[in-house]
């Protein structure tokens, strides 16, 4: 099978963490969708397996967690006229984050529902990643509670943040608005152990979503740019996510997050990436030996 040069597959990969579509990209660089779609896919795999295996032992101090809305083909409010109606990858998506709010690291991601199982998945996931008690602050989302609490126990510094909204706007056209009412204020709950109020926010993780935002078409509100397929949404994500730790330099840090926190030595270019989609295909590649038969 022919394969794109490196540098092709890795200008294809920087659209993509651009904000480009697949069919955008399709016309810039002259390769198909298909070869586009498939190239996500490996580079998705590949972003995936090697998150789990390098972010880990993280030494944060406070960690955020938020959020973040998207759909898959329909919004939910459609699916039951949707011809993929009964389809349970389609809908509503969230993606879940949680970030080292000092080196801007993305220690934990998850795509999914909103409920408590999706909570406790991503708290699961983030305490396998640290290596020691952190001051962690989510907003008031309910199922973070109990996922917060069976996953840390007592080995945790937890608050949350309420953000509190003004009176919602009289006039029927304003209603209609699509941002919500004025933040009027916030509340700070104490939730276990003795967190510094003066670290209680989540500013840091909601800039990072609105990174996401502008950085995958698929994430842009009020267009029709959404995902096809949740297997897609995925992979992006976890391309983003790698694009995000080891390639993109952070303004303020002037390094990439990965650097800052100390889990990687060098600043990473997409062709490093195209590398570990090559090495990742070759590990899982079966070997001839075990293709022989008799």
């Amino acid at each position: 099978m022919n394969k794109l040069p490196l540098a092709k597959r890795a200008q294809i990969l920087t659209l993509l963490c651009e904000g480009m579509s697949m069919r955008s990209i399709e016309r810039t660089v002259g390769s198909s969708i298909n070869t586009v779609d498939k190239l996500l896919r490996d580079a998705g795999e590949a972003a995936l397996a090697y998150h789990d295996e390098a972010v880990r032992g993280v030494k944060a101090r406070r960690v955020q967690c938020d959020e973040i809305w998207s759909f898959v083909a329909v919004k939910q409010k459609n699916v039951a006229m949707s011809k993929r109606a009964g389809d349970p990858t389609i809908g509503d998506c969230w993606t879940w984050t949680a970030i080292d709010a000092d080196n801007k690291l993305l220690v934990s991601y998850l795509v999914g529902g909103r409920d408590a199982e999706f909570a406790l998945m991503l708290m699961d996931d983030l305490r396998g990643r640290l290596a020691n008690r952190v001051q962690l602050t989510t907003d008031g989302h309910g199922a973070y509670l109990q996922a917060v609490e069976e996953a840390f126990g007592a080995d945790i510094d937890y608050s949350v943040l309420i953000k509190l909204y003004g009176a919602p706007p009289a006039s029927p056209e304003a209603a209609r608005r699509y941002s919500p009412t004025e933040c009027v204020g916030t509340r700070k709950d104490k939730i276990a152990g003795n967190p510094d109020p003066r670290h209680v926010s989540t500013s840091y993780v909601e800039r990072q979503n609105l990174t996401m935002r502008m950085s995958m078409r698929r994430f842009t509100r009020l267009t029709n740019a959404f995902s096809k397929k949740l297997e897609n949404h995925a992979h992006m994500v976890a391309l983003y996510a790698l694009w995000y730790n080891f390639v993109r330099i952070h303004k303020t840090l002037r390094t990439s997050p990965a650097m800052a926190a100390g889990i990687e030595t060098r600043l990473w270019s997409m062709e490093d990436v195209v590398r570990l989609i090559e090495e990742h295909a070759e590990r899982r590649a079966p070997r001839l030996a075990d293709r022989l038969v008799g």
